[in-house]
């Protein structure tokens, strides 16, 4: 299927591809399905969430283990049901990026992932229950912190 998208112009993707949320995001609960999709020469640390129905809205992600290796995120019971897994480490998680210019002033939100059970391709978006980690992290802080490191 073709989609016309916010950073990437048209691409064809299989059905298979789309990423459920059945409660959107916040402040976009009316977005019920998003594509995944790296931005060339990130190496897979910097991608985009964008919207199958609104071609202008997306949202720009870092895998938050390439630059804080020791994020250690950690879900309450009922949001692994909702996500069908057992254990915390069994999903992928994705911080939300707020780009600026300078790029340096940028900020990531570690507080609240997009949290991929990559099995059944569902997804939420949560609130992690612990002031360890912030709204705004700058992008400059963690990119000195950055390593080599699994979703």
């Amino acid at each position: 299927m073709l989609f016309q998208t916010k950073y990437f112009g048209q691409i064809d993707c299989g059905e298979e591809e789309r990423i459920s949320f059945p409660d959107g995001l916040f402040g976009f609960e009316e977005e019920k399905e998003f594509l995944l999709l790296p931005f060339q020469g990130s190496g897979g640390t910097l991608l985009c969430f964008q919207s199958t129905a609104t071609p202008a809205l997306a949202f720009v992600a870092v895998n938050p283990f390439s630059y804080k290796p020791d994020y250690a995120p950690e879900l309450p019971p009922q949001e692994l049901a909702r996500l069908g897994a057992a254990d915390s480490r069994e999903l992928c998680y994705y911080a939300l990026c707020v780009v600026r210019e300078p790029v340096a002033d940028s900020t990531v939100n570690l507080r609240c992932p997009i949290v991929v059970n990559d099995r059944t391709r569902q997804a939420v978006q949560t609130i992690l229950d612990t002031p360890e980690y912030g709204m705004r992290h700058p992008l400059s802080e963690l990119h000195s912190q950055k390593e080599e490191a699994p979703c």
